[in-house]
């Protein structure tokens, strides 16, 4: 009889241990048909964000501790195939989780973690993009220069701070892990985030390639328009190629499902005769709380189109589905 309660003891609290972790299935797949000046109509995946798939778990470890793992590989929805991985000089080294790859831990401290992941120049890189900071419209990713900055370099430690009354902070550290070598990569951002007001500030020093990045963005929440603004310098090391560059827009709703966002873009490397621009101009519809439709254009100038790979003028169509 007391083995028999013991048993039962262990089994309940195995039980309470379990209902006390999860994991999840997750991702996106994101599909855009689109024409390009002077080229064919194409379907591509990732027209507003990169089609992925994903595992994420956490475990409450009491005392308001939890232990977190994630593992997030991204593909190509038009053709069925995984993205590769790549080292941080962008050169392929095989297939698997692409995105993210980490395991943490977080409480009251903030958050630590350590593995595959996005620095922190990347949370703030994109947080007021206008156009929803699509891949094939938004007008950072057409123009700006500081979108080159590392994403996710691998062997990252990161540690982000709670928040004290809207202001918060987070520092990343990449190792190259070759002796005798400084390729390291490192970033830091300051942040506030109350109400309508957004703020932050990104600064990454990527040794790889002797390039240092800068990022400003913000943000004002009026209600019936929310205002976006972005300015990024670029500092290689030793070179006097200097980039600055800038963007204002607006997300306009338009009912409870329906959005509408317009972007301007402008970048100027030293030695360029004329800036590269982008105007940019789109319309999302949710369809439900998965499920998006959005339509747009992007009309960037000549000299975008020889010196940023931008398309001259785009307009596409996409549909978008969250699991």
């Amino acid at each position: 009889m007391k083995k028999s309660l013991i048993a039962l003891a262990v089994l309940a609290a195995s039980g309470a241990a379990m209902a006390q972790s999860s994991v999840q299935v997750y991702g996106l797949v994101d599909l855009v048909l689109h024409k390009d000046k002077g080229a064919a109509a194409a379907l591509t995946s990732g027209g507003v964000n990169t089609s992925r798939w994903g595992l994420k778990g956490t475990e409450d470890l009491g005392g308001g501790l939890k232990a977190n793992f994630l593992i997030e590989q991204g593909f190509k929805a038009d053709t069925g195939v995984a993205n590769d991985v790549k080292d941080r000089t962008g050169t392929a080294i095989g297939r698997g989780f692409d995105r993210q790859a980490y395991i943490g831990l977080a409480g009251g401290f903030g958050e630590v973690k350590l593995g595959k992941v996005w620095t922190a120049f990347d949370d703030i890189a994109g947080a007021t993009d206008a156009v929803f900071n699509a891949n094939v419209l938004g007008p950072l990713n057409l123009v700006f220069v500081s979108q080159g900055y590392q994403g996710n370099p691998g062997n990252t430690i990161y540690y982000a701070t709670p928040s004290f009354g809207g202001f918060s902070g987070a520092f990343s550290y990449s190792l190259d892990e070759v002796k005798n070598v400084s390729n390291d990569i490192y970033d830091f951002h300051v942040k506030y985030e109350q109400g309508p007001v957004f703020v932050g500030f990104a600064w990454q020093n990527d040794k790889t390639n002797s390039t240092k990045y800068t990022r400003l963005n913000g943000s004002y929440d009026l209600g019936a328009v929310k205002l976006l603004a972005s300015y990024g310098y670029v500092n290689p090391t030793g070179a006097n190629n200097e980039t600055k560059e800038w963007s204002i827009g607006a997300d306009i709703p338009l009912g409870s499902n329906l959005i509408a966002s317009v972007g301007y873009g402008s970048s100027k490397t030293d030695g360029e005769a004329k800036r590269s621009t982008v105007l940019s101009a789109g319309v999302a519809y949710l369809m439900s709380k998965r499920t998006m439709v959005y339509a747009g254009f992007a009309d960037a100038n000549s000299t975008a189109e020889a010196n940023r790979g931008a398309p001259g003028s785009r307009f596409g169509v996409g549909l978008q589905h969250k699991f």
